[in-house]
C-alpha cells in the first residue's frame, strides 16, 4: 500500500528546483527524485520563482501567509539555506552564459 503523504527535504525541493531551470521537465524531475505529484515540483518552483523561499522549508501539512514562515530556525540556518539558493542561481546562470556563448559562435 502506498504512502497517502509524503515528505521531502529542503535538499530534494532545492535539487528539484534546480533541474527546472537547467530545463529538465517537471515528469523527468519528478521520476529522478521519487516525487509523487508533478503539482508538488510546479509548487517548489512557483514558491522559489516568487521569492518565497521560507516557504520551502513548512512543516507538512502547514499553511503559511506570505512572509509569515516558520519561527524555529535561526538567523545562522535561514542564510545558509538563501546561500544554497544563490549558487544554485549562479551556476544556472553560468551554464546558460555558456550555451549563449556556445549558440553565438555557431
Amino acid at each position: 500500500m502506498a504512502k497517502k503523504n509524503n515528505y521531502y527535504p529542503l535538499e530534494v525541493k532545492l535539487e528539484a528546483i534546480k533541474l527546472k531551470e537547467e530545463g529538465y521537465s517537471v515528469k523527468e524531475i519528478q521520476v529522478m527524485l521519487d516525487i509523487k505529484s508533478e503539482s508538488q515540483v510546479y509548487t517548489w518552483y512557483y514558491w522559489y520563482r516568487d521569492g518565497e523561499i521560507e516557504r520551502l522549508s513548512q512543516s507538512p501539512g502547514q499553511q503559511y501567509s506570505y512572509g509569515h514562515g516558520p519561527t524555529d530556525r535561526s538567523k545562522e540556518e535561514s542564510l545558509e539555506i538563501k546561500n544554497k539558493i544563490l549558487e544554485n542561481q549562479i551556476k544556472i546562470l553560468k551554464k546558460y552564459k555558456e550555451k549563449e556563448r556556445k549558440w553565438y559562435h555557431k
